[in-house]
């Protein structure tokens, strides 16, 4: 999907996982999910000058059926083990400083290769245990 810096996981037909590396520098901008996602994903460039105007988004009620989550990772390594619906393993990768990764179906654990400062995005609120 879109370039080396850009890869979809999937188990089967189910979206797993979307991982953007750092590298990825295209112009302009880009949505990198489909429009059915509860967590939308995209990637801006503007040249110096550019404005974008001021706005607000409007109240419009949407309904969140399972959590999506995005993980920036701001310095550090992690492995990420990526597992679909039933809960068997389909892989894992390595992400680095700068990477994102949008975790979007499945399950997942998260091991720390290296000392890692994250930050995540996802909807909230948080429900504890129950979230999981």
């Amino acid at each position: 999907m879109k370039g080396s810096h850009i890869e979809a996981i999937t188990a089967g037909l189910e979206p797993v996982a979307l991982i953007i590396r750092a590298e990825y520098d295209k112009p302009g901008i880009q949505f990198f999910t489909p429009a059915n996602f509860s967590q939308q994903v995209a990637f801006m460039r503007h040249p110096q000058g550019h404005k974008i105007a001021a706005h607000v988004h409007n109240l419009h009620l949407r309904q969140v059926l399972y959590t999506q989550e995005v993980l920036i990772v701001r310095r550090g390594k992690v492995q990420v083990n990526l597992y679909a619906s039933d809960r068997s393993p389909i892989g894992s990768r390595i992400l680095n400083s700068g990477d994102l990764i949008l975790l979007c179906g499945g399950g997942h654990s998260i091991e720390m290769i290296e000392e890692t400062s994250l930050i995540e995005v996802k909807q909230g609120p948080y429900a504890g245990e129950d979230d999981k």
